[in-house]
């Protein structure tokens, strides 16, 4: 497993694909190991914003990271990104485990927000890395200094603070870029629809 292991910070959705079809071309587990570290904190995460609880959402990302390797021969990087498929993995398994929490419980009030929401159609998929497409796209018209931030904050998800000290910026500099950034990528989006 030589040509697809991550170097470093560099998770991008290229070097995620290699891994993914690592896994799926020869089960290697070099390539798994790196997915995991890489994806399971942000789909605990994910799952817990949502509203799992700690245990829970470790059981959910552990049933996510073993669909990944089971589905990996499945994943067809033409039809979504690295991140896309997992965290789509991990959303279907969070609504299979409410669906099995809530069944059968008639004294459960409803809420919409509750509902799972339908599978993602071929169109959706389609639909999603075609925008995937154009926000890598949208990034390369920033300035490196506002590229580098906007990469580390929402792709490493570190924050503001962390960034500062790495980078040996004020905290405020860190801010205005990001808010910058946005903006731009923003206008640039928003301009493609």
């Amino acid at each position: 497993m030589n040509e697809a292991r991550l170097e470093g910070a560099s998770h991008s959705p290229e070097a995620l694909i290699q891994l993914i079809e690592a896994v799926a071309r020869n089960q290697d587990q070099d390539a798994f190991a790196q997915l995991f570290a890489y994806f399971a904190p942000r789909v605990k995460s994910f799952l817990m914003r949502s509203g799992m609880a700690d245990t829970v959402a470790e059981e959910v990302t552990q049933e996510a990271m073993i669909a990944l390797w089971r589905k990996a021969s499945y994943f067809d990087p033409s039809r979504a990104g690295a991140s896309t498929w997992v965290f789509t993995i991990a959303r279907n398994l969070r609504i299979d485990r409410l669906r099995r929490t809530y069944a059968g419980s008639t004294e459960r009030l409803f809420n919409p927000f509750d509902e799972p929401a339908t599978p993602l159609s071929a169109e959706d998929v389609a639909i999603t890395a075609e925008r995937e497409k154009e926000i890598r796209n949208a990034l390369g018209t920033l300035s490196s200094e506002q590229a580098t931030i906007v990469r580390l904050s929402y792709f490493a998800e570190k924050p503001h603070t962390e960034i500062s000290r790495e980078l040996g910026i004020p905290l405020g500099t860190v801010k205005s870029r990001i808010r910058l950034a946005l903006n731009r990528l923003r206008a640039i989006l928003d301009s493609d629809l």
